[in-house]
């Protein structure tokens, strides 16, 4: 009897064990503070603008809040809609956004990330300017868009003063107000441009649409297309258009001063790739009224100060995208365990992570000396103002070119997990090739390094000046100096890109050298000037430190 009734507990059936619960997943990473990154901090410092760091403190951890990673995940779920008429059949061509992106825009504004530093005579107030970007970035890149065209309108502006009288003080504003009514009457305005067309693209001088002067003094008609204008939703734009003496730059308001509409037809938004929260579209004009800004015929010169502006930008968000992305990777490394050990603990992870990190922090340092250059020039600084002139270009080309196969690399750091959309790791991978094509695609700033090479000969003076503050602190980098310095004369079309990825590795070498731990310098020297180094990340040699690179990039906060 009693073993009958052993037998019988034995095979009761067991209650039911739940088939989901969760576990060896990470947490979520919000909150968390963006701005929590020595590189950048040192350079914020480094470059004039130390007192922005409580401002940039507080920004980063608004950035890293639950609240902020919501609106840019919900700004890019519900994507800009196009109204070309209101219900009346009036022509309105307006585009509808999402409530979390004039969240994240009225945010930006505020924090001073569009316009405010022309306004800022604090020596330093471009560099806090780029520094907050690449906080603020960590929420989402579309936005930026309208932020940095806004930041780069004013000083092609003011080649004309009576337009910059008006509008500068509403540029620099710290005031967001979304909707088209006069632009003088707004507390603050965004500003868009207008510069390519189908048949031409990065050649301007191709452009068709047509200015026809009114004979009212600086007044003029358009009449033409552009193929991709960002951000239509912005109160003005400057737009190249042909005038009778030639190419030539010119403000379009979306509201003429009586309170009427100009005629900004906008025919279709672009399917895109990736940022998808900001409209980019084809307007059309027709009898189009438009201000010149400049002398006739002087367009490109005129607007090139924009395109300098914007291309620092460039290089900034895809420092911000490389940034975010290893944060987020590595995140998912501390919490993940896999064959008996924690990720971030396996020797091979911590080398791809290490290599990962090496090459942020150098994106970030180059990002924030180019943003001291820029800083320093439009304050009277020839040298810097040199330095500047080859130097974006050649980040520009390079770092844009490194984002989209870093931010590849660090979505394979979730593994499946990362390959899904929830994750947000997609949106960042979608985004990353975006910046090497705006502003000029990779061989568009090859080109212009060379063009700036050919015809300013103090530019390759000024980087070779900078190349020089690190001479005899690393023997592999003096041989990059010196290998450039035989290069640079025999520079051609064919070898551009090979010249132009050589001087932004000597540029950030340079710069790691001498600011720098010792192991982040050596481990980026060892690999990317040395030779010792495979093709994709995680291919650090042994007798490097990936234990001290990653302590100081990804610390443990508890």
């Amino acid at each position: 009897m009693t073993r009958m009734a052993s037998t019988q507990t034995q095979t009761q059936p067991q209650p039911p064990v739940a088939t989901h619960d969760v576990t060896n997943q990470p947490p979520p990473l919000a909150p968390y503070d963006s701005s929590d990154d020595a590189a950048l901090l040192e350079g914020l410092r480094r470059e004039g603008a130390g007192w922005a760091e409580e401002e940039i403190r507080r920004l980063g951890a608004r950035a890293g809040s639950a609240t902020a990673q919501e609106w840019g995940e919900q700004a890019n779920l519900n994507e800009p809609v196009l109204r070309t008429h209101d219900r009346y059949g009036n022509r309105v061509d307006e585009v509808d956004f999402h409530p979390s992106w004039h969240h994240l825009m009225r945010a930006a504004v505020e924090a001073g990330l569009a316009g405010s530093a022309w306004a800022d005579e604090r020596p330093g107030a471009h560099v806090a300017r780029t520094a907050g970007g690449l906080v603020w970035g960590h929420t989402e890149a579309g936005h930026g868009c309208p932020t940095s065209m806004t930041y780069a309108a004013v000083p092609a502006l003011r080649a004309q003063p009576e337009l910059a009288k008006v509008y500068e003080p509403l540029l620099t504003s710290r005031e967001y107000e979304p909707g088209l009514r006069v632009p003088a009457e707004k507390p603050g305005l965004i500003a868009g441009m207008g510069m390519t067309e189908k048949q031409g693209g990065s050649d301007v001088r191709t452009n068709t649409t047509t200015a026809t002067p009114t004979g009212e003094p600086g007044v003029y008609t358009l009449r033409g297309h552009k193929w991709f204008t960002s951000a239509p939703m912005s109160d003005v734009f400057l737009v190249l258009a042909q005038a009778p003496g030639g190419l030539s730059c010119f403000l379009v308001p979306r509201v003429l001063p009586d309170g009427s509409r100009n005629a900004f037809r906008i025919q279709r938004l672009k399917d895109k790739l990736g940022n998808r929260s900001n409209a980019s579209s084809e307007p059309e004009f027709d009898r189009t009224v438009a201000w010149l800004v400049g002398p006739e015929g002087r367009g490109v010169k005129t607007i090139i100060e924009m395109v300098n502006c914007t291309r620092l930008d460039c290089v900034m968000s895809s420092a911000t995208l490389m940034r975010k992305t290893l944060v987020e990777a590595g995140h998912h490394a501390r919490h993940r365990s896999a064959f008996g050990a924690r990720l971030l603990e396996q020797p091979l992870m911590r080398n791809v992570l290490a290599d990962l990190a090496l090459e942020s922090e150098a994106a970030t340092t180059l990002t924030l000396r180019l943003a001291g250059a820029a800083d320093r020039a439009v304050r009277g600084d020839e040298g810097e103002r040199a330095f500047r002139r080859i130097a974006t270009a050649v980040g520009k080309y390079w770092v844009t070119k490194r984002g989209p196969a870093f931010t590849a690399e660090a979505l394979e750091c979730l593994g499946g997990n990362g390959y899904v959309e929830d994750s947000g790791m997609p949106r960042h991978y979608r985004e990353a090739p975006l910046l090497s094509i705006w502003e000029g695609s990779g061989n568009v700033n090859a080109l212009d390094v060379l063009r700036a090479l050919g015809r300013e000969p103090g530019a390759a003076d000024a980087l070779f000046a900078e190349l020089a503050l690190a001479r005899g602190a690393d023997a592999r980098l003096d041989s990059a100096v010196a290998a450039l310095r035989t290069e640079l004369p025999r520079a051609d079309q064919f070898g551009a890109r090979r010249l132009v990825e050589r001087m932004a590795l000597a540029l950030q070498a340079s710069l790691l050298v001498r600011h720098a731990p010792g192991a982040v310098a050596d481990a980026f020297c060892a690999t990317r000037l040395g030779g010792d180094w495979g093709h994709s990340f995680g291919t650090l040699p042994s007798g490097t430190d990936p234990d001290a690179v990653l302590e100081r990039a990804l610390p443990d906060r508890g």
